[in-house]
């Protein structure tokens, strides 16, 4: 393995290139998975109009959007980590709203968000049309490890110190989740880019050599 160090600018450019040549008559699918210290929405978002720039019409989909109900999600209690680990994501809302609609026999019909989990009611968004060639970023934390089918997957990874350290005292709880993600599910030993964040100022590229 090699880490190559890489400026923030620069690690959204090389991103956009490798996703604006892919499957350019179809939809792409890509994940940015990563806990909420690694900022995965920020540089989703980031990806979003250079794309557009480059001819690949781009939606970004936050995975916070597609939670399970309060009485699902809370049926072991409000900070329990396995529930957390394996019941607050609707994987299956998220496969029939964005994920299937964007594959090979879809239709491009994206319902952006599915349950809003402040108010704990349907988020009531409308649904939008991404055509053939369009690119959906879905971004969040514990995305690869319930075989959602993605085209190509973004890993933003921090040490265990890190991400204890950069976790709000709030959220401390989710730490057990993630480090059971990280020893399971192991995404760092087969998403398509993985990319060391311990410091956002300076990211890091995890290369095979």
């Amino acid at each position: 393995m090699n880490v190559r160090p890489i400026a923030p600018a620069r690690l959204v450019e090389e991103l956009v290139d490798r996703l604006a040549d892919a499957r350019p008559d179809r939809w792409l699918r890509v994940a940015v998975d990563g806990a909420p210290a690694a900022a995965p929405d920020r540089l989703a978002d980031a990806l979003v109009d250079p794309l557009r720039t480059r001819g690949r019409p781009a939606l970004r989909v936050a995975a916070g959007d597609f939670l399970r109900p309060a009485s699902l999600r809370y049926e072991q209690g409000r900070t329990n980590p396995d529930s957390f680990y394996w019941g607050w994501l609707d994987e299956a809302g998220l496969r029939r709203e964005v994920l299937d609609p964007t594959g090979a026999d879809g239709t491009g019909r994206v319902l952006p968000s599915l349950w809003n989990a402040a108010t704990d009611r349907a988020s009531r968004a409308d649904y939008v049309t991404l055509p053939p060639g369009g690119v959906v970023i879905v971004s969040g934390g514990l995305l690869l490890g319930g075989g959602l089918p993605f085209d190509l997957s973004v890993h933003l990874v921090l040490s265990a110190a890190a991400l204890a350290r950069r976790t709000g005292d709030d959220e401390a709880w989710t730490l057990p989740a993630y480090a059971r993600y990280a020893d399971e599910v192991a995404p760092e030993s087969f998403a398509d880019v993985v990319v060391r964040m311990d410091d956002p100022r300076h990211p890091a590229l995890v290369e095979s050599t």
